[in-house]
């Protein structure tokens, strides 16, 4: 019987101490259950007077605002001279440095001064184009289907021995423009002939020609068969040259093929010096024509003397 009470008495007091412990937790429990709604009423009571709060300060602003709007209407309308509420408020004066003063100035005008660095730049080049682009003193153009005359001889430096600094620039230079005419459309349309033709016979650069056949079938009525009075008589200039015929000075029979130092059998029957008599064109006036011809008339004189000789 003992032994059995001694048996029991264990099984009660465990079941005791577990009461206990479980009572412990569902008092922490409790306790923390209560703390976290207490800090939830906490935070909704702040929120609330924050929002109130922010409530009475957007009131307050809005009243301002209606206020200050009333007073302008009657600052406009004349009705006030001076607002309560409208204070002109003066901003204080701002000490930059210069590099501050460069970097906001650079800063508020950076379109317009990239527009000026790119005008600037586009005036430099043409000024530098205008510049170190060649000035010749004098300009012959060879109009026919012969580039061993027009391209590949030395007609160039020939023409520059009897030239002089006409422009003034300091140097002698002569050039050659050599416009590739034939009696083949297609070849003149493939190498541009037309638009060359046009832009050296209407303006004035140059008004001693050295052409062919071609180039007088060019300026001849297919129907008269008349030739347009495009070239000055030569006859006039040089009386007397027995290698003037028609007005123009051919070429064949005389020194120019070892002056130029070409082949004689380049120098065709047909190849002749003319000038251009001075009129009106497209790209310049007949006042223009005559400069250039005054001034290029005795290098042609020097030319005609030096191939006339015997």
């Amino acid at each position: 019987m003992k032994d059995k009470d001694k048996n029991t008495l264990p099984e009660e007091e465990s079941d005791v101490k577990l009461d206990i412990q479980k009572s412990v937790f569902e008092v922490n429990k409790e306790l923390r259950k209560q703390r976290e709604e207490e800090q939830a009423q906490l935070e909704r009571e702040l929120e609330e007077k924050r929002l109130a709060k922010e409530k009475k300060r957007q009131e307050a602003y809005e009243k301002q605002l209606l206020e200050e709007k009333k007073e302008l209407i009657k600052l406009k309308q004349g009705l006030i001279e001076e607002s309560e509420t409208i204070h002109e408020e003066e901003e204080a004066a701002v000490v930059m440095t210069p590099w501050q003063k460069f970097r906001n100035f650079i800063y508020h005008n950076k379109w317009w001064l990239g527009i000026g660095i790119v005008f600037a730049l586009i005036v430099g080049f043409l000024i530098y184009n205008y510049v170190t682009k060649p000035r010749p003193d004098i300009v012959v153009l060879v109009i026919a289907d012969n580039p061993e005359v027009g391209d590949y001889s030395d007609l160039e430096g020939y023409i520059q021995s009897f030239t002089e600094d006409f422009n003034g620039n300091g140097k002698v230079l002569a050039s050659v423009y050599y416009i590739q005419l034939s009696d083949n459309d297609y070849r003149n349309y493939a190498n541009g002939t037309d638009n060359k033709l046009t832009t050296q016979l209407q303006s004035a650069d140059g008004v001693i020609v050295i052409g062919g056949k071609d180039l007088l079938d060019l300026f001849t009525d297919e129907e008269t068969g008349e030739l347009d009075d495009i070239f000055m008589d030569m006859g006039e200039l040089f009386p007397g040259d027995p290698h003037i015929k028609d007005g123009r000075y051919y070429l064949k029979g005389t020194k120019f093929a070892e002056k130029i130092g070409t082949d004689e059998q380049y120098i065709t029957d047909d190849l002749f010096i003319a000038v251009r008599e001075p009129r009106d064109l497209l790209y310049s006036h007949e006042d223009d024509m005559q400069e250039t011809l005054d001034k290029d008339l005795p290098v042609l004189k020097k030319i005609i003397a030096d191939l006339s000789e015997e």
